[in-house]
């Protein structure tokens, strides 16, 4: 009998560490969420009405990419930069969406160039690539979030 009531002290010192577990804080909470967070990829990527309809993610990023490099190169064609650079063929270009959906348009060059006269090309852009239709923002975690990506965009001559 005396084992049994041992056994029964024992047992109840012991379980009040099943009542004595710790909750996490909030903040801890949040540092584990913030963490498990992929904050390089975004949930929806920026789209266009054209490709709404498309529900692959992949497929659905590429079309908003095709549209929108044919859009600046329609955009660009009927200017000069083709006359003022004939040997600019290509020109990549630093896009950024905002959550509100407007856009940004950025020339990237190459840090020793010096053939290119950077504030007149930035200039004809910012003049050409107005009017663009409505982009919907990318979205992360229900969140419309800003993007940023370049696009190589091939200047044609005619």
């Amino acid at each position: 009998m005396k084992q049994y009531y041992l056994f029964l002290v024992f047992i109840f010192f012991n379980s009040c560490q099943y009542f004595d577990k710790q909750i996490p804080s909030e903040k801890e909470l949040l540092q584990k969420e913030l963490k498990s967070i992929n904050w390089k990829e975004v949930d929806e990527y920026p789209s266009v009405v054209d490709c709404e309809k498309i529900d692959n993610k992949a497929q659905r990023q590429q079309c908003f990419f095709e549209v929108l490099t044919q859009l600046i190169q329609e955009k660009l064609s009927v200017d000069t930069l083709s006359v003022l650079y004939p040997e600019l063929d290509t020109i990549e270009v630093k896009v950024t969406v905002f959550p509100n959906a407007t856009m940004q348009f950025e020339p990237q060059f190459p840090k020793d160039s010096v053939a290119y006269d950077k504030i007149k090309i930035d200039s004809i852009l910012k003049v050409r690539l107005v009017d663009f239709p409505k982009i919907n923002p990318a979205i992360k975690r229900g969140i419309p979030v800003k993007t940023q990506f370049i696009l190589p965009v091939i200047l044609k001559v005619e």
